[in-house]
């Protein structure tokens, strides 16, 4: 399976979540012991790390409910522009990437 594109565009200097279930076969996949991560860089092959996501799987997550987070602050140290992000799923040690895409981070006016 490969990872599903979703481009993102996030506001600098504010708070931004991305929640999605996954599924398999239609029906919600439990996530049970999972865990989720996600980065942001400035091109797919830099070394540079921009931020890293706080990834939540849902309490039980017979919901496959995931949620990736930046605060406002995470976001206000952001230069505005253009990056890259991915998703991962890691069960038992065996990595899914679910979700890549770009990310546009717009200029804050208000401070």
């Amino acid at each position: 399976m490969s990872a599903a594109r979703y481009n993102l565009i996030i506001d600098q200097g504010t708070d931004f979540a991305l929640e999605f279930i996954v599924k398999e076969s239609g029906t919600a996949k439990s996530l049970s012991g999972d865990t989720a991560r996600a980065q942001l860089r400035p091109t797919k092959d830099s070394s540079t790390l921009t931020e890293t996501f706080t990834c939540l799987v849902e309490d039980g997550s017979v919901t496959g409910k995931i949620t990736a987070k930046l605060s406002n602050s995470e976001t206000s140290a952001i230069a505005a522009g253009r990056y890259y992000y991915d998703l991962e799923l890691v069960d038992s040690g065996i990595v899914t990437r679910l979700l890549e895409g770009t990310v546009t981070v717009t200029q804050e006016v208000t401070r």
